[in-house]
């Protein structure tokens, strides 16, 4: 049930280890306050400035968490300059869990590991990732964020320094409680570079940490409101007649269609891209994407940015692009404005002046053998590397902040993230596709202020059908990518139903969802996050003896039981997947009471709990006092104009404001939303009733407001 993972035992108290002490050859981190609970320190020179692809500072929001000391002794932290290497060293305590360093499909805590941060496609290497984020997150109140374009090499808790405090030796042989890795004082990470700046986030809670984060990197993203439906991606050949004709099956087989995405074949020349219509397969690309638009699906391309010599725009960009080409197209220096210019304006006049809504970025993590390699030059002089880890941010960038001028929202995807994207209109995915990996990477996005889509492609059988399923509608984006496999929701008949109901439950769910997302945008609090940042869950992992094996285990390292099967969705609802072949499961909850969300029984409080499985449902578990705002209307339409069914779970009394705005553009951040306040309390007898007013405009309301009491 629960993922075991390698691991170095970190149990045990040590009271000689000193956060003051002498390194040699190092000297002490001089720190700055830049906000309350935000410090830098910098030295030396750096180069490309990650921070410089976010949007600013929500600086009211950070204010209103207050301010939190800083974590530790300043003297105890360290940096050094060799001639090759910029270092840091910030120090440890023997009890720290330590989270983040982005996209990972393994573990969540990073304890005793050392990882390469480096944009790649994701194979298994400890580090190489999509989107490996080099900022870390302490269960003691504090993060770290090593903000550089360099790749980062991090020993989280891995190596002992002869000049620090460090336990004495133990003999192997004779003695007890041999570690195969000491127990460290300190995380050290170095570059390859002259220097670094690094910053520190504090709060009193993990979770108000990593809010911290997310709104220095200007917080979370609102998408519009079709984002959050349901998604379908065509087969790659597909034509525009294929494409009709799919979508009126959609509408045979009753499931709804939001977005639809076109994959490579939409182009006249894919790989590298053309970023022109094929005009064998899309005749008429104006009146294809409008007709789709009139039957409320928005349309999404996808594209590498790679330009093939055949693009229209291959001769306005080919000044601006590097030394080396990828699949015979030529890679563009997007840290040169006139290239940004060059990509806008054709993407402009070809795909958004039509009624385009948005872009999958593929290929932008790659391979080595794909991609160009570290010793590339580009016109701008910067270094291959540092582009190659920022190439996915500065799309993100580029897109959303064009869009943003013409006052659309967009929500795309992209396969490479880095620092701050927390604001970026994308969610990342992945062609690799463990099921099981994919809940954990969905769990250890929420610490690195990334989005994660589980998407699913196909399965060998109905039950995985239904168990990846239920995971993507209870995930960032709801998609079926089936650029490959020519799937549909209906390609197992025996479990169609099921299927629709899962996703209708998804859209029925948007009022609370959508109020999520506008807590991720205003107060950084990530819509889907890992259990370690819920309150009264502290359950950090369960350390096992590891047996002595010649082969298998030669160094006896101990086993650590992790909770990465659950999360987290918005401040109420705990998801707990299902696997395929699973007939139960454990499910671990905080303390507080807990209910079940489909009958409002109470399942426990603090407790671990086993449950079993039915195929029809993913578990769902809401905590005391959970208000639950859902569309009550049959029909999938205008969600503004349907009624709400209002769930209330337990006995506590609590308030939740819903939040809606027109789903489409940016006019609620000058004060075009509508925020309804549903509040419960308990009359003279302890009956609950509700009550819901208008805190600001009535311009978004939801229809009548209709109470059910789920735990009664």
């Amino acid at each position: 049930m629960r993922e075991l993972l390698i691991s170095v035992i970190i149990v045990c108290s040590l009271s000689s280890y000193a956060q003051n002490i002498l390194i040699s050859g190092m000297d002490n981190m001089k720190w700055e306050k830049v906000m309350p609970g935000v410090w830098k320190a910098s030295f030396g020179t750096s180069g490309l400035d990650p921070l410089a692809y976010t949007n600013p500072p929500k600086k009211e929001a950070i204010t209103e968490l207050g301010d939190a000391p800083f974590p530790f002794d300043e003297k105890s932290t360290f940096y050094q300059l060799t001639p090759e290497r910029a270092i840091i060293r910030m120090p440890l305590n023997p009890a720290e869990s330590i989270y983040g360093l982005g996209l990972e499909f393994k573990g969540i805590n990073r304890r005793g590991e050392v990882y390469t941060l480096k944009v790649d496609h994701y194979g298994g290497v400890k580090g190489y990732t999509h989107a490996p984020v080099p900022f870390y997150v302490s269960n003691k109140g504090y993060g770290v964020l090593i903000n550089t374009s360099k790749r980062v090499k991090i020993h989280v808790g891995v190596g002992n320094r002869k000049d620090s405090k460090r336990p004495d030796p133990i003999d192997r042989t004779t003695g007890e409680n041999w570690d195969s890795q000491p127990l460290s004082d300190a995380i050290e990470a170095s570059i390859q570079g002259d220097g670094l700046e690094v910053y520190i986030f504090t709060g009193n809670t993990t979770l108000e940490v990593v809010q911290r984060y997310n709104l220095y990197c200007g917080g979370g993203v609102l998408p519009p409101k079709w984002g959050l439906g349901f998604w379908h991606r065509m087969h790659t050949k597909s034509s525009s007649d294929d494409i009709f004709k799919e979508i009126s099956e959609f509408k045979k087989y009753n499931f709804p269609i939001d977005v639809l995405g076109l994959e490579p074949g939409w182009q006249s020349f894919a790989y590298p891209c053309s970023y022109d219509w094929d005009s064998t397969r899309f005749p008429n690309p104006k009146q294809f994407v409008q007709t789709l638009n009139d039957d409320g699906i928005k349309v999404n391309l996808w594209e590498n940015p790679y330009v093939a010599p055949s693009s229209t725009m291959f001769k306005d960009i080919s000044p601006f692009t590097g030394s080396h080409t990828v699949w015979l197209g030529e890679v563009p220096d997007y840290t040169i404005p006139e290239a940004q210019k060059v990509l806008l304006n054709h993407h402009q006049k070809n795909h958004l002046d039509i009624g385009v809504s948005g872009y999958k970025f593929d290929e932008v993590d790659g391979y080595d053998k794909w991609l160009w390699p570290d010793h590339a030059t580009f016109p701008s002089g910067n270094d291959a590397v540092e582009i190659r880890q920022l190439y996915g941010q500065m799309i993100q960038k580029m897109f959303g902040d064009h869009l943003k001028k013409q006052n659309k929202r967009t929500y795309s995807l992209v396969r490479a993230s880095y620092i701050g994207a927390s604001s970026s209109p994308f969610v990342i995915y992945s062609d690799h596709y463990d099921h099981k990996n994919y809940v954990t990477a969905l769990v250890n996005s929420s610490m690195s202020g990334l989005l994660w889509t589980p998407e699913i492609r196909s399965a060998k059988s109905a039950e995985e059908w239904v168990r990846r399923f239920q995971t993507v509608c209870f995930s960032p984006l709801m998609q079926l990518n089936a650029w490959a496999s020519g799937t549909k929701p209906w390609s197992f008949p025996e479990v169609s139903d099921i299927i629709r109901n899962n996703i209708k439950l998804r859209m029925d769910l948007l009022p609370y969802l959508y109020t999520a997302f506008y807590d991720y945008e205003q107060k950084g609090i990530p819509p889907f996050r890992a259990m370690v940042l819920e309150s009264g869950f502290n359950v950090t992992g369960t350390l096992i003896d590891g047996k002595l094996d010649g082969e298998t285990n030669p160094y006896e390292e101990q086993i650590r039981m992790e909770v990465t099967d659950q999360y987290m969705m918005g401040p109420s609802i705990l998801v707990a997947p299902i696997f395929t072949g699973e007939t139960e499961r454990k499910v671990i909850l905080p303390k507080g009471n807990w209910y079940d969300f489909y009958t409002g029984a109470l399942v426990g409080n603090g407790e671990t709990i086993t449950i079993k499985s039915k195929l029809e449902q993913i578990p769902l578990f809401v905590k005391n006092g959970g208000i639950i705002p859902m569309l009550s209307s049959k029909e999938v339409t205008d969600s503004n104009k349907q009624s709400l069914e209002v769930r209330h779970y337990g006995t506590k009394e609590n308030t939740f404001q819903v939040y809606n705005d027109d789903g489409e553009t940016f006019n609620y951040e000058n004060g075009d939303n509508t925020l309804l306040e549903l509040k419960v309390t308990k009359g003279k007898g302890g009956e609950l009733r509700g009550e819901s007013k208008f805190i600001n405009n009535k311009n978004y309301s939801y229809g009548k407001v209709n109470w059910l009491w789920m735990s009664n």
